[in-house]
């Protein structure tokens, strides 16, 4: 069986034909990597050499000072605060990165209506997702190895959070244990599920999610095999050590796949353990929490997943890092929200930018939106005040995209709000 969240060597074996080995040894250039196994906790052979660094990265800041003014501004200073390979792995997605471009570009192609003369004494960001509420509809994505940008990692993270009072989903693939993060913030939280091989192992991260107090649980289903990023291979990217999953302790060494050689290592190597609807279903089973399916961008996959008994969805493409060449997450979203109906609680997360971005997909018919990469950005300029210093950016240009637009809660938010260029 192929080991999950360990690298991978895809070799000839003489006497066996191709062996897939899950022994921790480095992949090979432009292997590929498992379900729940994102390439970027394995190492890879630098293509060309690593990536230097120009200039002494500098300690994150204690303050904020004026050139943090708005939320693009902590990806513009990111390449000072951190090391030049994690910084391609953080901002890379997969193969060309057109999906990664995508989601930037079908956020900036919308335009807004203004409207005028409305009263907003009782104008709010408030929504209720799950029965939960929540302050505004900005929460941060489940990012794991935070450590690699920021020595307090999660810690601060959930700390900036907290301040902000904005849900906070944790990744399975943390540094640090989901329960001491989960201890860090008052605020909603979340704990992102990758499906394990052994079926003990998924149960045990359930349990220990539901014991620390997460109050959902979010599956991530649409990244079953991952190549590996071209900036990231390039770059020489090493996970250091202190950045390595905290949460899934050590597992048995498990016996290498040995494939013939007429077989493929992806199909009958990589993908043998790639979880099916079948676990889907044994994760609903095993949990009392609301359930969430991240990565759903088919309306036949979301119709199945409501016949399941999944409770809400995110529509995402994860972050342009998953198939390359799918279409914009903003773009998925309205077949989705069909297909799902008008109550059904509904995210979105990829390219998320700015208040305005989540106003655009608030309209076009999330209920919510997530922060990936703005958040590691934020964290590693400044810390938990760097994060917490984004979230009130963000949410401060909703509200101005809301007192504009005529909107005086997150629900008035719709498609009149858009501007439909004439012949369009």
């Amino acid at each position: 069986m192929v080991q999950l969240l360990r690298a991978h060597d895809v070799r000839l074996s003489p006497e066996k034909g191709l062996s897939q080995t899950a022994n921790g040894s480095s992949p090979q250039p432009g292997a590929f990597l498992p379900v729940g196994s994102p390439w970027y906790l394995c190492n890879y052979k630098a293509m060309g050499g690593p990536t230097t660094q120009s200039s002494p990265l500098r300690k994150p800041l204690d303050a904020i000072p004026p050139e943090l003014a708005a939320p693009s501004d902590y990806e513009r200073l990111a390449p000072e605060f951190i090391e030049a390979a994690a910084l391609a792995l953080i901002s890379g997605g997969s193969g060309g990165e057109q999906s990664l471009r995508a989601n930037v570009q079908a956020l900036a192609d919308i335009e807004l209506h203004s409207r005028i003369l409305q009263d907003f004494d009782a104008a709010s960001t408030r929504i209720t997702l799950l029965g939960q509420v929540f302050r505004h509809p900005v929460l941060l994505a489940p990012i794991s190895a935070q450590t690699l940008v920021h020595p307090q990692g999660e810690f601060a993270t959930a700390a900036g959070a907290s301040d902000q009072q904005a849900g906070l989903v944790v990744s399975t693939l943390a540094s640090q244990p989901m329960e001491e993060i989960a201890a860090q913030t008052d605020a909603p939280k979340w704990f992102q599920l990758y499906i394990q091989p052994e079926h003990e192992s998924t149960r045990t991260l359930i349990e220990r999610a539901e014991n620390a107090g997460f109050t959902a649980l979010m599956v991530t289903l649409n990244a079953p095999i991952q190549k590996p990023s071209y900036r990231a291979m390039r770059a020489g990217f090493v996970l250091p050590d202190h950045a390595r999953p905290a949460n899934l302790g050590a597992s048995a060494k498990r016996p290498p796949v040995v494939l013939r050689p007429d077989q493929s290592p992806i199909f009958q190597g990589m993908m043998s353990e790639a979880p099916g609807w079948d676990e889907l279903a044994r994760v609903l089973e095993q949990t009392s929490l609301p359930t969430i399916a991240k990565g759903v961008t088919h309306p036949q996959d979301a119709k199945r997943l409501i016949d399941m008994g999944i409770n809400a969805m995110v529509v995402s493409n994860h972050g342009g890092r998953a198939l390359d060449a799918m279409p914009a997450s903003l773009h998925c979203l309205p077949g989705i929200r069909e297909a799902v109906g008008d109550e059904f609680p509904l995210l979105m997360d990829g390219g998320i930018q700015s208040g305005y971005d989540v106003f655009k997909a608030i309209a076009m018919g999330a209920d919510a939106v997530m922060i990936g990469r703005l958040q590691v950005y934020a964290l590693a300029v400044a810390g938990s005040l760097g994060v917490a210093h984004l979230i009130k950016l963000v949410r401060d240009e909703l509200e101005l995209a809301m007192a504009q637009t005529g909107c005086t809660s997150i629900e008035s938010i719709n498609r009149e709000c858009l501007f439909t260029r004439a012949g369009a």
